[in-house]
């Protein structure tokens, strides 16, 4: 007798188990135990091929197939994630990931039960895809589509085998019924290892010459330093320091796998619309004439009284005298700049060719950046949100036009240009928390990065607003902090905060979301009086 499968049944063999309630859970883990094999073959190979074709972006399909996600998301589901998930949301999205293609592969082994070249297929199918996402991400190299295509055959291959050799057993009577017996179960904890390995061997390995450089560097004295900041930090209790640490300071970019960029081969290219094209290097611009400045950021995605803003002292060197070298051209008015990954901005060419000291930043904080903050140069404006300016290991300048050219978050419906609108947010008390009757602190930040902070008020519940005390303000460009001495009354209160900009104008308290030019409205919290 012959199965359907083609496989010839043994004289008074026991029938093949196929996929009933105690054998599901068995191809169930066997075709996750095949796909995590594959997985970790893919990512094996593509170390390799990526160290041979030294491609910017990954080889890697995990990695091809989340930035393929991450640059299709519609603008208010990026913003949804980035509000629910803040900088968890690489994480949630490596979480997410991992459930479906889990589901898929899993899904897989029990459909190989059954028919086992529609199982082959739906294995062609989704290699298929994800070669193709691999091959067209940008700056793909000729041969990153070959890890794919190995790691599928490694997956096609063992989910076979192991598929076979259950049909085997059981034609023997020899096969065990269940979940999973010893073999299955150890088959697939070598198959999560195999995923899990190799991209933190990879991980621990990359870039060391970048690590070790980083490590070596010696920052450069600054010829113009920033302004002292000692009056800056009213020192209230529970607030946050006024200037950002590098290791709190929030990092939101389209980047699952942090870029490392070795200084002695990282250079800048400035072309497009200019009357002579540069190439800068690391070395040459250590020898520039640096600055420091302090200066704020803020993510667009930032909603009214949300944490997706920071303020650190910068050392880098203005833009605008790199961009009078090259001299853009008359009619040019933006500058599209462009990170080792492919990622861009598209910044007005006023914005860094004023007075406002937009820089090509070397140093955060006194230290060479961080590798997530944009080891070993990045771009710091003053006055714009980061989808329009804060390119991290920038590469190159294209200075050109917007009728020209786009920047990444602007074809996905957010607003070609990125003014920081005039904000402030209440950190102390905690909204939702008890205090205690009598004075109470109220304290946070306000913020307008390119006109400053003239004034701050809160407002008790419907009350009068009331003017608070600022601290120094040691440049327009970083935020300032403020703190309100409250006669709290037992009950329960709402306390709201406004702010004035340089200009006299108030922040408006009309409520709009975040996208497409940043979230406005009035930080207000409730608190409990005992």
């Amino acid at each position: 007798m012959t199965r359907p499968d083609g496989i010839p049944d043994l004289p008074g063999a026991q029938a093949p188990e196929r996929a009933t309630r105690n054998g599901t859970g068995w191809y169930a883990v066997t075709g996750l135990s095949a796909g995590a094999f594959g997985i970790g073959a893919a990512s094996l190979l593509a170390w390799i091929v990526d160290a041979l074709s030294g491609a910017t972006r990954s080889a890697d399909p995990l990695v091809a197939v989340g930035g393929w996600i991450v640059d299709g998301v519609p603008p208010a589901v990026k913003a949804a994630a980035v509000n629910l998930f803040g900088t968890a949301d690489k994480i949630a999205l490596w979480c997410g990931l991992a459930l479906v293609m889990g589901a898929i592969l899993a899904g897989l082994g029990v459909l190989a039960a059954r028919a086992p070249r529609l199982a082959l297929g739906g294995v062609t199918v989704v290699v298929a895809i994800a070669a193709l996402i691999v091959a067209t991400r940008p700056d793909a190299a000729a041969m990153s589509a070959l890890p794919t295509v190995g790691g599928g055959g490694v997956w096609a291959v063992l989910l076979t085998g192991w598929i076979g050799d259950r049909a085997d057993q059981q034609r023997a009577g020899t096969g065990q019924p269940g979940l999973a017996d010893r073999r299955s179960v150890l088959r697939l904890a070598a198959g999560a290892a195999a995923v899990s390995a190799v991209p933190i061997g990879r991980g621990l390995t990359a870039g060391s010459g970048a690590q070790t450089a980083r490590a070596s560097i010696v920052l450069p004295t600054a010829g113009a330093t920033a302004p002292a900041a000692a009056a800056a930090d009213l020192g209230t209790p529970g607030a946050l320091p006024w200037q950002t640490p590098a290791s709190a300071f929030f990092r939101i970019d389209t980047a699952l796998r942090v870029p490392s960029v070795d200084p002695a081969t990282w250079s800048l290219r400035v072309i497009g619309e200019v009357e002579r094209e540069i190439v800068l290097t690391w070395a040459e611009l250590l020898r520039k004439p640096l600055v420091e400045r302090w200066v704020t950021l803020a993510c667009v995605s930032n909603e009214v009284g949300g944490d997706l803003v920071g303020n650190a002292r910068w050392l880098g060197w203005p833009v605008r005298e790199l961009l009078a070298q090259a001299g853009p051209r008359a009619g040019a008015d933006m500058v599209l700049s462009r990170s080792i990954d492919g990622w861009t901005a598209g910044t007005p060419l006023t914005a860094l060719t004023d007075d406002r000291d937009a820089l090509l930043a070397i140093g955060m904080n006194g230290q060479p950046l961080p590798a997530n903050h944009g080891f070993p140069v990045r771009l710091v404006v003053p006055g714009l949100y980061g989808y329009v300016s804060a390119t991290k290991w920038v590469t190159e300048l294209k200075v050109t036009r917007f009728e020209t050219d786009q920047g990444y978050w602007t074809p996905r419906g957010w607003s070609a240009f990125g003014p920081v609108k005039t904000a402030s947010r209440i950190d102390v008390p905690r909204s939702g928390r008890e205090v205690r009757a009598g004075t109470v602190a109220v304290a946070g930040v306000a913020w307008d990065t390119g006109r400053g902070i003239a004034a701050v008020q809160v407002r008790i519940d419907d009350g009068p607003w009331q003017p608070a005390r600022l601290g120094d303000e040691p440049a327009t460009s970083a935020w300032r902090q403020w703190v309100y001495t409250w006669d709290a009354q037992p009950g329960s209160h709402t306390v709201t905060v406004r702010a004035q900009d340089g200009t006299g104008q108030w922040q408006t308290a009309d409520v709009r979301p975040s996208d497409p030019d940043g979230a406005t409205g009035l930080h207000t919290i409730t608190v409990r009086v005992v």
